[in-house]
């Protein structure tokens, strides 16, 4: 592997001496010429520094000092353009004919709205009122307005986005519906770098991405971005850009100190702080580097909801027997409890042989008792974020840069349970060279878990390490239960006693041998626990999560249409390779025996590396016509992966401007999306239900494919056999509720996506008015079901359906009353669901400058799932509110240097699907605000700060923390050391 590496890199400097060669050979003249002058503020007169002065088709350009100077030399010929932009004002182009005096450049302030220029949408420079899809954009204003504690925090207020929150250090941005913790369909880009953490299966952009300093704006695209970004963005995505250090030079300083948890109800208030720094300089306009560090600290949101979400009622619990109902529930499944897993049948034991109500031969469905995840996860984060880039200007149209970038973080983020995260690491090595019409990007992408661990091994491990087996525990319950029902207790009381018994020498929370044993389970990279049928397995078993993977990945872009005189033309191409080191536990080296994929060699390795692959090509075309009131977009996308059929990927676009104000598009695209390295390639064991990734070689010897029974007809099948006596008869005469699963070989997710939009500019450029639906059709949703396959028997015999009582989990042998059974294996299987599913949706925003800089802005979105005739294999999970809204009201200058900006945020009630926990989320309303002062001669801005500032306390995921007020203080010092 290091001999590919060696010749990728070496095959990617060739390319950039090739293309400095050529832009060398290109370049217009030989001599030096060197434009200077001045920029002032219009109005005040003053000079403005830190303005940005750029050689318009070129990349070369400096920044004013603060005496409002700038000098730029360049080999260009007369005439030439420049352009100067700076925040708050409106950018303004100078035409040069002549080497004359030094220029004299007053810019005005910025009052007129919707003039954002984005490069997201279509992957070249365009008017965000152009862009042929919706796109929103966050500039540097825009973030330093934003009431929300970081930028990051901000993307929740951005019209059509759903944010969800894991962790203060953990947040995933969402759009138009199937929402989840651990993204998959939403790309997040920082500066072209995709910013997933490989095995996680998730997006880091806020861990690693960049600092509060560093960022420049932000692109975000809701839908489909598929057919020019590739398989990630079938559900859009997020480029964050940084600034470069030519143009944003000097020291700059940050440092935000907050509180939250004010109220005392889930932890102590605690103290969150934030401190960072950046440093750039620019020589001579050929050289350039910047180095930013962050820290930031603090005490999580903590995930305490105590629902059940197995209520007695249901078949997966004990409806027969209604004293059992609510906290008498014997089969509690608790949203953010572990160890009980009651509705996945994992942690349930079935109590038979009871004589209840009079009635003989009778069984209950009883759960372990399990642990509360406030008691397994330490609500301490950290995220410290480093990253270093080094820029070369080549020539005035090629500019080469590396920049290296390491983030490492704590937290928790929820998969298909919850994971512990701690001392992750993921770091970036990006190489790239720029032109004025092309881009060729590479990078290497590492990761590493460090000391992370699966919550739900840890609490079923603790629970079988030191309160017995299941069917130890089981005995121990029974002999108490009925010695407490022969004693004439209620069936509630003696179910409650009897749980007692048997967690008598159980570890109890706040404990030390409670934590001596937590401390050695998640230290253990093997999940299983000694037993009979695992005999090598450790003694407490393990929960820690290991994973480390690298992604290879290159890409290039060239703008033709200076070559191609009729259209505009762009193509590209991209390679990416995952390569994932085996742990055992979470990825194996499938070419080993079942038996052995689990076990290390000598060497400590499980077997050889693995890796995926995907590679892909698009062009794009696009034209104007009638004076350019018509602009029509074509583009085509190519993408393979070897596990798969190549896929094509049209987008066909239109954009019709009416008045030069009102502008009207309609588009139609196709995506497709490879399952995610962990939907492909998992093989993980927990809570002895095997999670299995996609990929269909996977089935070979295990057989949940073609030979197993849906969950939901287990469930129904055993509460009809327990009804009916517990007896092999009743069972076999009851085998016709067993469903076959009968999964489908898995494929590529598709989208079909029509979006119409509207936007315009009205009212003496006061207003912008922004509209848009759209229509999503997906075919081929990915997917968990669990599945129960009967060992070494065949679905549809007698043999099968008695394997798949709850008392023959495991082998069990004859005895006079019962046939002796193999048991039975669970499979968490990664598929295709059978249905296709409509989605649709619309969202307007409005901002509205209606009196001096007063803003008055908002948006509002309807997102909505098309509800299917039949049910599936399992639940998609649209997990998105029908209705939700942001309210903004600010002024950035009331009086000189003083601002402020308010945030009303709602969104109403809605059902949250997932594997882990199933429930309703309520409707909630927050209000963020922030005040800010400027303190010019220190070239400083005090903000202070909240967000949900009345402490309203809310959920944004079943399962998911609770989130309350958080309020700050921040202080940033900026353009220091800039001469």
């Amino acid at each position: 592997m290091h001999a590919k590496r060696t010749q990728t890199l070496q095959g990617f400097l060739f390319l950039v001496l090739f293309i400095s060669f050529i832009n060398s050979s290109f370049a217009q003249g030989n001599n030096l010429i060197e434009i200077s002058g001045t920029v002032e503020n219009q109005q005040t007169k003053e000079p403005l520094p830190a303005v940005s002065v750029q050689i318009k088709g070129s990349v070369a350009g400096t920044t004013t000092s603060n005496a409002g100077q700038f000098s730029i030399k360049t080999k260009n010929k007369f005439p030439l353009t420049l352009v100067f932009s700076s925040i708050g004002f409106e950018q303004q182009e100078f035409k040069v004919e002549s080497l004359n005096s030094k220029l004299s450049i007053a810019l005005v302030t910025q009052t007129v709205l919707g003039k954002e220029v984005v490069v997201t949408a279509s992957r070249v420079a365009e008017s965000i009122l152009k862009s042929p899809v919706a796109i929103e954009k966050l500039d540097i204003r825009a973030i330093r307005e934003s009431p929300a504690p970081s930028f990051y925090d901000a993307l929740e207020n951005v019209k059509g986005v759903q944010m969800t929150t894991s962790s203060l250090t953990f947040k995933v941005p969402n759009t138009r519906g199937f929402n989840i913790p651990n993204n998959f369909r939403f790309m997040q880009l920082v500066d072209g770098v995709d910013m997933q953490a490989a095995t996680l299966g998730v997006p880091l952009g806020n861990a690693i991405g960049p600092t509060e300093l560093d960022i420049a704006s932000i692109e975000i695209t809701p839908g489909a971005a598929s057919a020019l970004y590739g398989m990630n963005a079938i559900n859009g995505m997020a480029n964050l850009l940084t600034k470069s250090p030519f143009l944003y030079q000097g020291l700059s300083i940050y440092q935000k100190t907050g509180v939250n948890h004010v109220d005392g109800k889930d932890h102590d208030p605690s103290v969150l702080t934030e401190t960072a720094i950046r440093y750039a300089k620019a020589f001579n306009n050929k050289w350039a580097f910047k180095i930013n560090g962050s820290y930031m600290q603090g005490t999580d949101w903590r995930s305490n909801t105590r629902l059940d979400q197995n209520t007695n009622n249901l078949k997966s619990a004990n409806p027969a027997y209604p004293e059992l109902n609510g906290a008498n529930n014997a089969a509690l499944d608790g949203w953010n409890k572990y160890g009980d897993d009651a509705l996945a049948g994992s942690n349930v034991v079935s109590i038979s042989g009871l004589t209840i109500n009079g009635q003989p031969n009778q069984t209950l469905r009883v759960a372990r008792t399990g642990y509360w995840e406030t008691d397994l996860v330490s609500p301490k984060v950290n995220n410290l974020k480093f990253d270093a880039a080094l820029h070369y200007r080549i020539s005035d149209n090629a500019e080469l840069s590396y920049t290296y970038r390491i983030g490492q973080m704590s937290g928790v983020f929820q998969r298909g349970n919850k994971i512990r995260l701690d001392d992750v690491v993921v770091q970036n090595h990006h190489l790239e060279l720029k032109g004025s019409n092309y881009v060729v990007r590479s990078y290497i992408s590492t990761e590493n878990t460090g000391n992370s661990y699966n919550v739900k091994p840890l609490a079923d491990n603790l629970d079988l390490a030191s309160g017995g087996s299941n069917n130890a525990w089981a005995a121990k319950y029974k002999t108490a239960l009925v010695k407490q029902i022969n004693s004439g207790a209620d069936l509630a009381t003696a179910t409650k006693i009897a749980r007692e018994a048997a967690d008598a020498g159980r570890v109890e929370p706040g404990t030390a041998a409670f934590e001596d044993l937590k401390n050695t389970i998640i230290k253990i990279n093997n999940w299983d626990i000694k037993s009979s049928t695992i005999p090598d397995a450790p003694e407490t078993g393990g929960a820690a999560l290991i994973q480390k993977s690298r992604l290879y990945h290159t890409e290039a872009q060239w703008d033709l249409s200076k070559q191609v005189k009729i259209f505009d033309l762009l193509i590209g191409g991209d390679a990416r390779v995952y390569q994932i080191i085996p742990d055992g536990n979470n990825f194996v080296d499938f070419s080993r025996s079942i038996a052995d994929r689990n076990q290390p060699f000598a060497d400590g390795s499980f077997g050889k590396d693995i890796y995926y692959k995907k590679f892909g090509a698009f062009s794009q075309v696009t034209k104007t016509f009638f004076d350019e009131k018509l602009k029509l977009f074509g583009s085509l996308r190519f993408d393979y992966n070897p596990e798969f059929d190549p896929k094509f990927t049209p987008r066909l676009a239109a954009v019709y401007t009416v008045n030069d104000k009102h502008n009207f598009r309609f588009t139609f695209q196709q995506g497709y999306r490879f399952p995610a390295l962990f939907e492909a390639l998992s093989y993980v064991n927990n809570g002895r239900v095997k999670r299995v990734g996609s990929l269909s070689y996977i089935n070979e010897g295990l057989g949940y494919l073609e030979n197993s029974y849906t969950q939901s007809s287990v469930v129904n099948y055993n509460a009809a056999v327990s009804a009916s006596g517990n007896t092999d008869s009743a069972a076999l005469a009851n085998k016709n509720l067993l469903k076959v699963a009968n999964l489908p070989k898995a494929r590529p997710e598709k989208i079909n996506s029509f979006e119409v939009g509207y936007k315009s500019i009205l009212f003496g450029n006061k207003l912008v008015l922004d509209i848009d639906a759209y229509t999503n059709q997906y075919d081929g949703f990915l997917g968990q079901v669990q599945v129960f396959v009967p060992k070494g028997e065949t679905v549809g015999s007698d043999a099968a359906a008695l394997a798949m009582l709850d008392r023959n989990r495991d082998a069990t042998v004859a005895t006079p009353t019962t046939a002796a059974s193999n048991g039975q294996d669970r499979y968490r299987v990664y598929t295709n669901a059978k249905n296709k599913y409509t989605n649709y949706g619309s969202a307007l925003g409005v901002t509205y400058n209606f009196y001096k800089k007063y803003t008055l802005s908002g948006n509002v979105n309807y997102n909505k799932m098309k509800t299917n005739s039949s049910n599936d294999i399992f639940v998609t999970g649209f997990n998105t509110p029908d209705w939700s809204t942001n309210l903004s009201f600010g002024n950035r200058e009331i009086v000189k240097n003083l601002g402020f900006n308010v945030v009303w945020r709602w969104q109403n009630a809605f059902l949250w699907e997932s594997p882990l926990v199933t429930g309703g989320v309520a409707a909630y309303s927050t209000i963020d605000a922030q005040v800010s002062v400027k303190v010019p001669k220190a070239k400083a801005t005090i903000k202070v700060g909240g967000s949900n500032i009345f402490n309203h306390r809310y959920l944004q995921y079943a399962g998911g923390p609770t989130i309350g007020g958080l309020y700050y203080v921040a202080l940033t010092f900026d353009n220091l050391l800039n001469n």
